[in-house]
């Protein structure tokens, strides 16, 4: 280690001697310039600390953020999918609301009442005969029993 002083030392001497000024060689001196490289060392580790400790928190904020970033995109994903689900219910919700209009419509028609309880309910005009004919729902209750 003394070596290396040395050398770092005639290195410095040499560039001393360039700039035509003459340096004492005294252990004062050389205690200086020891403290003097020391200190650069630490100014050094110091800058190399504060370089850390500033990029880690840094890092951690990214971290941060980027699983933010995801979660987020995750749930905007999801309340798209909700959203045209909605859209598609709506859709089918329009065309019945559109189909009770129409029947709504028709049952303010005093000839599609008549009509209509006559099919339903069997119920005549005066002077009309009802004939009841073996429709499909009375062939299924039959088939259904033959069944059991």
């Amino acid at each position: 280690m003394y070596r290396i002083l040395e050398v770092t030392d005639m290195s410095e001497r040499q560039k001393r001697k360039f700039n035509n000024v003459q340096t004492l060689e005294n252990d004062y001196v050389r205690s200086t310039d020891h403290k003097t490289q020391h200190s650069k060392k630490q100014k050094v580790r110091i800058r190399r600390r504060i370089v850390v400790c500033g990029l880690l928190p840094l890092l951690i904020l990214l971290v941060i953020l980027v699983s933010a970033t995801i979660s987020q995109n995750k749930r905007l994903a999801e309340k798209e999918q909700l959203k045209e689900e909605a859209e598609v219910k709506l859709a089918e919700v329009k065309e019945q609301q559109e189909m009770m209009k129409l029947q709504i419509t028709k049952l303010e028609d005093d000839e599609y009442i008549a009509k209509l309880a006559r099919k339903e309910y069997f119920l005549s005009d005066d002077g009309e005969i009802i004939f009841t004919i073996p429709g499909e729902g009375e062939k299924d209750k039959k088939s259904d029993k033959n069944t059991n």
